[in-house]
């Protein structure tokens, strides 16, 4: 474990997609924060707050310039195009890695407990290089919202990708942490399971998870199931070990099921089977297209990620934002 002699400098990384109700009402609060922070000497006192504007279409950016000429404690980027959430932070901490000691990524919606950067601070100075922001309970969600979730977590473990139960992405890293991240060359991102890969001294903090302050949530189911199968097929090979295991059990039952049908022609014990018969293909057509279909995303993967795409590109930065 590292040692921390001093405060260190804080970037707390924020990625904002149409935020214009929520982000007046949420900022205030980054900078009490680090404010409260600072004068207990747990932070330096020239800590920042990152907005990283996601090619938002109403006046987030605007909003962000405002802050930033009011206090330049403020700071922000604006991305060329909305590039999705994943790399809305992943740019946020590459921009902050030069420039931070630690960093602590948090949504712009007020849901994640803001105290709880205290703890994870705490932990820093404990010697842990990685925090993880870990829900103590789903209380607000619905029902079908946590049961997804969390079916989701365990399909995860299940499937040999080693992610952190109920933690999304409201985490500390030390500056070594991305150092070390930066070099995963990876366009489609789960940090959530690559924070883990990078190793180092982690531990987990738990906080309660609040309603949004304002304005409604920028990920409805569809990019909800987007991202888990994102991270199920960027973390684990096994569903195509479980499609192979699948395809050896089919075969076996398949070749039995031949030699029961010679032998019952050859003692002419023969009848007509149209239904069995339609049963049959229908059900190996059905694996083996489901079966192509999983292969032909991990190739499609394969495809994309040899292309070596830039993951964000920047298009707008606020004044002394290099500072």
């Amino acid at each position: 474990m590292h040692t921390p002699s001093k405060p260190p400098r804080l970037f707390i990384v924020v990625p904002c997609f149409n935020e214009e109700q929520v982000l007046p009402v949420t900022a205030p609060r980054f900078l009490a924060k680090i404010e409260e922070m600072s004068n207990r000497h747990a932070i330096r006192a020239d800590s920042r707050i990152l907005f990283i504007d996601d090619g938002s279409k109403d006046s987030t950016w605007r909003i962000i310039t405002e802050l930033n000429a009011q206090d330049p404690r403020y700071q922000g980027i604006r991305q060329s195009r909305n590039r999705g959430h994943q790399n809305a932070v992943l740019a946020g901490l590459m921009e902050a890695r030069d420039k931070s000691d630690i960093t602590i990524s948090i949504d712009c919606d007020g849901q994640d407990d803001f105290d709880a950067m205290d703890l994870m601070v705490d932990k820093y100075h404990e010697g842990y290089d990685i925090v993880y922001g870990v829900r103590s309970s789903r209380a607000t969600d619905t029902f079908f919202k946590r049961f997804t979730a969390e079916s989701f977590y365990k399909l995860l473990n299940i499937l040999g990708a080693e992610i952190v139960y109920n933690h999304a992405d409201y985490r500390l890293t030390s500056r070594r942490v991305l150092d070390a991240l930066s070099s995963f060359p990876e366009v489609h991102l789960f940090l959530r399971g690559l924070f883990p890969l990078v190793g180092f001294p982690s531990t987990t903090i738990e906080y309660e998870r609040h309603a949004r302050f304002a304005g409604e949530s920028h990920y409805p189911l569809k990019k909800m199931l987007s991202l888990a199968f994102n991270g199920i097929t960027s973390l684990s090979i096994k569903p195509i070990r479980i499609i192979m295991n699948f395809g050896g059990i089919v075969s076996l039952v398949s070749f039995i099921g031949v030699i029961w049908a010679l032998v019952s022609a050859i003692i002419g014990n023969t009848v007509s089977g149209w239904a069995s018969m339609i049963c049959i293909v229908c059900f190996i057509g059905g694996v083996q297209l489901l079966s192509l279909g999983i292969i032909g995303e991990y190739i499609g993967k394969i495809y994309l990620e040899t292309k070596h795409r830039p993951r964000y590109i920047i298009s707008d930065t606020t004044p002394e934002c290099n500072n």
